[in-house]
């Protein structure tokens, strides 16, 4: 050993290349915590999107049920069970039309 103590700087090197590690190791645990906590309010926020969602989709056909059976009830006198066929046409246009949609998605 030197006057300086060779020693001492290297067991001081260790002890900060330990804390150091020390830390780290705190910190990307930390991380990760909070990654999970994210998570798992992103999933809850998903679920309450998807049950919102489901909603609106049903309301939807139930607003398209009351208006399908208002065109029937008032066309009925003029066209009979035609109003019928027009309206079935026009449902399967559409879902055609959906369905060729998504296709052109894919």
């Amino acid at each position: 050993m030197d006057e300086h103590g060779s020693a001492a700087p290297q067991a001081g090197f260790v002890a900060n290349a330990g804390a150091f590690a020390r830390n780290l190791f705190a910190l990307l645990v930390t991380r990760v915590e909070l990654a999970a906590l994210e998570l798992g309010e992103a999933r809850d926020h998903l679920a309450r999107l998807f049950v919102v969602g489901a909603l609106g989709v049903l309301l939807v056909c139930f607003a398209l049920v009351a208006w399908t059976a208002l065109i029937v009830v008032l066309a009925w006198d003029a066209l009979g069970w035609k109003v019928l066929l027009l309206v079935a046409l026009a449902y399967s246009g559409a879902a055609v039309a959906a369905l060729l949609r998504a296709r052109r998605m894919l």
